[in-house]
């Protein structure tokens, strides 16, 4: 008797191939194409390709299936938050449907598993009733160090939908950060390519950002923040090269003042807004005790 498997909303037009490594086993794709060509793995009862595009509800039969065995591939190590910290999670969640979830992420976790972080949000929310039924798609990002709005995907479907908004530059996002010094209200844009390395290379985009200067003083300045582009460490990296560290950013600061040992990253994003089914949605989330402790302190 073959092995029998129906697929879900969330596998709706994914590759078969790929399906198939993730839910069923991993095989080389040479093996996996040999099985589809001896009709050891049908489709609705057809013979398919490997590049056949599933549709939700479809039937797979796999046959023999306890013949083979994975691909030795390193494991990705799934964090296992404790009940406290999944319980936690109740304070963050800001809107929830059957689609999407948005959190105001906290300072300090990252959004995904690591090299060098274990504890992240994705593993931390698959283990709460907002996936009980449903798996966690990533769509934009946050740093581990920033807080605030968090939008996590459920279905593909959604996550091809935010994933092109944020592509298309129709998700507009506003951030709050205290920085280092007296920002000049005249600055009102930020615009630099912006170096990358990648296996090697050196590659430069630009990066743009429109400012406003919320309060300021001689030694702090609390500005909002709208980036128009979406490069790592944009934010950081462009109030850095202008003298305007923020506080609490150990990589991107000035060395020779030690405000930012052990000091919380004081960068929040505060709002993101976008349109869907042609009504305007937005979504705000406040900062922590720590950031409004030190707005009182340095305001």
């Amino acid at each position: 008797m073959p092995n029998k498997f129906i697929i879900s909303k969330s596998y709706n037009k994914s590759r078969f191939d790929k399906w198939f490594k993730e839910e069923v086993i991993n095989l080389p794709n040479s093996l996996i194409q040999k099985l589809l060509r001896k009709n050891q793995i049908k489709v609705n009862n057809k013979k398919i390709k490997c590049s056949y595009r599933l549709t939700e509800g479809d039937s797979i039969s796999v046959y023999n299936l306890s013949n083979y065995k994975p691909t030795d591939l390193k494991k990705k190590i799934q964090y296992l938050p404790s009940i406290k910290e999944r319980s936690r999670f109740e304070d963050f969640v800001v809107y929830d449907d059957n689609n999407y979830i948005v959190v105001n992420k906290p300072r300090g976790i990252a959004v995904q598993s690591g090299t060098k972080n274990l504890k992240n949000i994705i593993d931390t929310l698959k283990k709460t009733k907002y996936f009980e039924h449903a798996k966690p798609y990533i769509v934009h990002r946050l740093d581990k160090e920033t807080s605030g709005v968090f939008i996590i995907a459920k279905n593909k479907e959604t996550a091809q939908f935010f994933t092109t908004l944020f592509r298309i530059r129709k998700i507009h996002k506003t951030y709050i950060a205290i920085v280092k010094g007296k920002v000049p209200r005249s600055l009102k844009k930020m615009e630099d390519f912006l170096e990358y390395f990648e296996n090697n290379k050196k590659t430069k985009l630009k990066a743009l950002t429109f400012l406003k200067v919320l309060k300021s003083n001689n030694k702090y300045s609390l500005l909002e923040l709208n980036p128009k582009t979406g490069r790592k460490h944009q934010l950081r990296k462009q109030l850095y090269m202008r003298g305007f560290p923020i506080i609490g950013d150990e990589k991107y600061n000035l060395k020779y003042t030690k405000i930012f040992k052990d000091q919380a990253m004081l960068l929040h994003s505060s709002k993101i807004k976008f349109i869907k089914d042609d009504k305007k949605i937005s979504y705000e989330a406040d900062p922590d005790e720590e950031f409004k402790k030190k707005l009182n302190l340095y305001f």
